[in-house]
């Protein structure tokens, strides 16, 4: 029985290496064309014909024609700098084993920004820009700015009170209220210390809203 198996063996491999070749060269086809310019038909040399996802390809001469052999179910890329990318695909359908194509590619318009030349400045002119031109502070001028009493001033109001001058503000509010328990408080209207103190003040710009 064993011998008679591998018998059958040896007498059916020659016909199923030979079915295997018809299926293989049955999917095989061979593709060319000639790739032009879709707005004057000209010739387009040096395209890039490159089956995709395999690494298999070729060029197109200088009157815009390649050849090169794909399997049937393959996606062929046309490629070239100037032109958009155009992606062919060969059915698995077609019965022929030769495809004759005629490819227009695209030009890929992309605009550039304007450039505009302007002459050398003179050496005044370039005095005059080089002194005007307005140079960020470092971290010492900022600091300088920051210590100045106006700018020390206008800082300290927006800070929040810290805890011994909240402290303090809250015992000489009891303070004053404790001292005048009973009594009307004296009115400050009258008091020329109060009025000076806030003429002073207004002179400093303590009221200017920043």
């Amino acid at each position: 029985m064993k011998k008679f198996l591998l018998y059958f063996l040896l007498l059916s491999a020659p016909y199923a290496v030979h079915a295997q070749f018809d299926k293989l060269k049955d999917s095989v086809v061979q593709f060319y064309g000639v790739i032009m310019t879709a707005d004057s038909l000209k010739a387009i040399p040096a395209v890039s014909v490159v089956v995709k996802g395999r690494n298999q390809g070729t060029f197109s001469n200088d009157q815009g024609v390649f050849s090169m052999v794909v399997l049937k179910g393959d996606e062929i890329e046309f490629t070239s700098v100037g032109y958009k990318p155009v992606l062919y695909k060969i059915q698995d359908t077609v019965r022929d084993n030769q495809i004759s194509v005629i490819q227009l590619l695209v030009v890929d318009a992309q605009y550039l920004p304007a450039t505009v030349i302007a002459a050398r400045p003179t050496r005044e002119q370039f005095e005059r820009d080089f002194i005007n031109t307005k140079v960020p502070d470092d971290n010492i001028e900022i600091a300088r700015q920051n210590n100045d009493a106006a700018k020390r001033r206008i800082l300290s109001r927006s800070l929040p009170a810290n805890s011994a001058e909240a402290a303090s503000t809250f015992l000489r509010q009891s303070a004053q209220r404790y001292y005048y328990n009973g009594q009307a408080p004296p009115q400050n209207i009258f008091n020329p210390l109060a009025w000076a103190d806030f003429i002073q003040a207004w002179k400093r710009g303590d009221f200017r809203n920043n």
